[in-house]
């Protein structure tokens, strides 16, 4: 392994906590842990596979597959080969799975054997050279990665090159594919370990989708890039993730909320001790503030970060801090190290303090656009800032509020409604287990505000009519 290798890529990453950890702990995944020495060395090897495929820098390898380390090392051969990386959502399947992979102009898959029917089932669809598995077969990335010389990969990656196109949900249009450069990635590496503290002590556990941003951006590789010992599960099984906290001395955790709300109510955490928890960070969506306060009341020595951002700024934009929580509970915080905003109205000018506008972001961490997508681009990126497309206030402090994404508000008989505030509402009731709140076409109000509510298990007697009062 050389040591003078490029630290403002993401193989520059691994490489120095490599020379640095090498016989440190790295990464542990069901009964395997690897060294930072053997996961130099296995990426090394998968990386050299992939090029003996004939894949070259610059071309798009899709990954399609759940939690592992077959999976990280996978995005690590690619970082390594020059290759773009393209994280596919594990659930997707037919024309949604067809259509990322054409997209983003794949010329290889890296492929769970759990999945592979469902991509057989398109693969006529789609101009593919090669598909490989991930694990669990002889010819997969991981049999490759495992054993044998290592060899001395050096394709030619600049910090300006692109490491990832990360798709965007697409709810109101196609998933639009965020080019994430090496530069920008590193800088949301280092935002993310300043702002969330994060450590080689924290031994934390990850178990949210590396596929999303938050997973691999926020968390595996700013851990790894502080020779952290990172715990790795498949999926996010609730009483999984209790047993784990209590039997591997877990000590930072990052869940989303749709996994903290049923977490929060789970019969488990009567018994489990979590006493070796001192971080517990929670993103990717807005988290009810009653759950948050329950979860306070019951930990008050648990270090809660509100992680706020999207896939196109890497995606880390604003963390509120655990001793901030008791003043603003409900405000996601002031931007990271890199990070820049402003808050404007439909016009672009500056609104004042407390009036909600959209967040406009200016970051080195900003992807460089959307892939082959230049009417997209242009509409996000304008005057140097990227339109989030987020409605916020900002206090005098700097410290900002979601209020809601600007295609969730509600207009109802003309009175704009944020759907967040609603769904915060009905959250006090203590029989509500999950709600979501949308707007609904209604011929008088022009949209009627509409709660789909989950209940907590032996709930009895809620009416709509109760959860309305």
């Amino acid at each position: 392994m050389s040591l003078d290798a490029r630290t403002d890529t993401v193989d520059g990453v691994l490489r120095r906590s490599a020379a640095k950890f090498p016989d440190r702990r790295a990464l542990t995944f069901e009964d395997r842990t690897w060294t930072y020495r053997e996961l130099d060395d296995a990426v090394s090897r998968a990386a050299a596979h992939l090029q003996s495929l004939g894949l070259s820098a610059g071309e798009r390898v899709a990954a399609y597959g759940t939690n592992s380390d077959a999976y990280t090392i996978g995005f690590l051969a690619c970082a390594r080969a020059g290759l773009v990386h393209v994280p596919v959502n594990y659930a997707l399947k037919g024309e949604e799975l067809t259509y990322l992979v054409s997209q983003s102009g794949s010329a290889a898959v890296l492929v769970d054997p759990a999945l592979r029917g469902t991509l057989d089932a398109v693969r006529d669809a789609l101009d593919l050279r090669h598909v490989v598995p991930l694990r669990d077969a002889e010819d997969s990335l991981l049999a490759h990665a495992g054993s044998g010389d290592v060899p001395d990969v050096a394709a030619p990656v600049a910090s300006t090159d692109l490491a990832q196109l990360l798709y965007t949900s697409g709810t109101t249009s196609k998933p639009k594919g965020a080019m994430m450069t090496h530069g920008g990635l590193v800088h949301e590496y280092v935002s993310s370990v300043i702002a969330l503290a994060l450590n080689e002590r924290d031994n934390p556990l990850i178990c949210m989708p590396l596929y999303h941003s938050a997973g691999m951006h926020v968390f595996m590789l700013p851990y790894l890039s502080v020779g952290a010992s990172v715990n790795l599960m498949q999926t996010p099984d609730i009483p999984e993730i209790l047993r784990r906290i209590e039997t591997d001395r877990i000590g930072s955790l990052f869940l989303a909320p749709t996994v903290w709300v049923p977490l929060a109510g789970h019969p488990d955490l009567e018994t489990r001790d979590l006493s070796s928890l001192t971080k517990a960070q929670y993103g990717a969506s807005i988290m009810p503030v009653t759950v948050l306060n329950r979860l306070r009341e019951r930990y008050p020595d648990l270090g809660f970060y509100n992680c706020f951002g999207q896939s196109e700024i890497g995606p880390l934009a604003t963390v509120l801090q655990p001793e901030e929580h008791e003043e603003r509970p409900s405000s996601c915080g002031k931007a990271v190290f890199f990070v820049e905003t402003r808050v404007v109205d439909p016009d672009g000018n500056d609104v004042p303090d407390g009036t909600p506008g959209e967040v406009l972001y200016r970051s080195p961490q900003l992807c460089q656009g959307y892939w082959d997508n230049p009417d997209a681009t242009v509409e996000a990126f304008r005057d140097g800032w990227f339109h989030s497309g987020d409605l916020v206030t900002r206090d005098p402090e700097g410290y900002i509020t979601v209020v809601d994404r600007i295609k969730d508000v509600i207009n109802t008989g003309g009175i704009l409604v944020a759907s967040r505030e609603v769904e915060d509402a009905v959250y006090t009731h203590p029989d509500v287990a999950e709600v979501a709140v949308i707007g609904t076409p209604d011929d008088k109000w022009i949209e009627a505000i509409t709660a789909v509510v989950v209940l907590r298990e032996n709930a009895a007697g809620v009416t709509p009519d109760g959860l309305i009062a």
